[in-house]
């Protein structure tokens, strides 16, 4: 945000003029400077600092053309480099090489499958148990949809990407109602304040909605929009709100500041379900997808390692020697299987990164 850069910028300037200033008191008032900004970037991206190519490719990519771009860049990274290393070619037209390049990888995608339906197997078990807690399961469900009901205008909704949009369209409501309240305090600083995240709120608000609108759970919609929704620095900001203008606050505000507080806490839990969901889902195609994958993988590898693993595969085609085209193809959709669990688990591994505290806790160094 470039007011807090600015302003960072200027107690810097300050400081080092003063000889005499401890550095520490410096950091504290900076500090202090950046937990009363109120208002923050709406999306990941900003909030994160990252360039928007490198998390389009990490979370929002479809997984299937991540991996078919993955193979075309092994296939023309072999055939490419094989084309320019002196003696690559000879030593690949021997049978050796060959055949110990494509035995290697009919065993790798043997155990690899096998590892791939164990991990099918532990997550498909989560949802296998006894009657009884199949219905603490169902009563902790039920619980939580009859508390955040209370929120809510109309029924819970049953649909994913509507039941956070509710829920957020909750968090807008309370935030008007907030700013209603404290329209007639003496209190300026509370009111601007207010305003200020009121507004924040409402933009953070409408930008989340309009990405949930239409998405369909198993795709990353779903999900990425409810990253786009900072609750836990909003969570942040109400009690400091609170606590800073305590004064202030009658029963009215207070009650409004609690609910409001309420209401946004009651997201995290519902974003992680809808993660923990999501995740079971991905885990769930991404072994039905490595499972279709190894069985051309292993008619591949194990023709190339039956008729062409003991003798050179003569001619060249578009000037490129064909041993260099079909070993590379072959190794590329050995690869496959891989290449799909890199593509995966990347996306997987951004999220539970970004994820892993639940509440008022801002683990990266990004803004809020």
């Amino acid at each position: 945000m470039s007011g807090e850069a600015d302003s960072t910028s200027d107690d810097s300037d300050t400081d080092s003029g003063d000889a005499d200033t401890d550095p520490r008191e410096s950091d504290t008032e900076i500090d202090a400077s950046a937990d009363t900004e109120i208002s923050t970037a709406d999306t990941m991206r900003e909030r994160a600092d990252e360039s928007r190519l490198a998390l389009w490719l990490l979370l929002k990519a479809n997984r299937l053309h991540i991996t078919g771009v993955l193979a075309v860049v092994v296939f023309a990274t072999f055939v490419g480099v094989g084309s320019i290393v002196d003696g690559f070619v000879a030593t690949l037209q021997g049978g050796d090489t060959k055949g110990a390049l494509f035995s290697t990888m009919l065993g790798a995608i043997i155990t690899g499958t096998t590892l791939v339906v164990t991990i099918s197997q532990l997550v498909i078990s989560q949802e296998n148990g006894p009657l009884g807690d199949q219905h603490q399961r169902m009563s902790n469900t039920m619980d939580f949809r009859e508390y955040v009901g209370d929120m809510y205008d109309e029924p819970v909704p049953v649909d994913p990407s509507a039941f956070l949009r509710e829920h957020v369209n909750a968090v807008q409501r309370q935030a008007k109602a907030l700013r209603e309240a404290v329209s007639g305090s003496d209190d300026d600083d509370l009111r601007t304040e207010v305003d200020e995240f009121t507004d924040s709120v409402t933009g953070n608000a409408d930008a989340v909605r309009d990405q949930l609108d239409g998405a369909a759970f198993g795709t990353f919609d779903v999900l990425f929009a409810a990253l786009n929704f900072n609750y836990a620095w909003k969570i942040f900001q109400v009690e400091r709100i609170g606590s800073e203008h305590e004064a202030a606050i009658d029963d009215e505000i207070d009650g409004r500041l609690t609910d409001l507080r309420t209401t946004l806490s009651m997201f995290g839990p519902a974003r992680e379900h809808i993660k923990t969901l999501y995740f079971q889902w991905a885990l769930v195609d991404l072994s039905q997808y490595i499972l279709y994958a190894s069985v051309p993988a292993l008619v591949v590898t194990g023709s190339l390692l039956a008729f062409a693993g003991s003798g050179p595969i003569p001619g060249t085609t578009l000037g490129v020697d064909n041993v260099l085209w079909v070993v590379g193809a072959g190794f590329t959709v050995s690869l496959v299987p891989f290449l799909l669990l890199v593509a995966y688990i990347a996306r997987i591994a951004v999220v539970a990164k970004r994820t892993l505290a639940i509440g008022p806790l801002v683990l990266r160094d990004s803004q809020r």
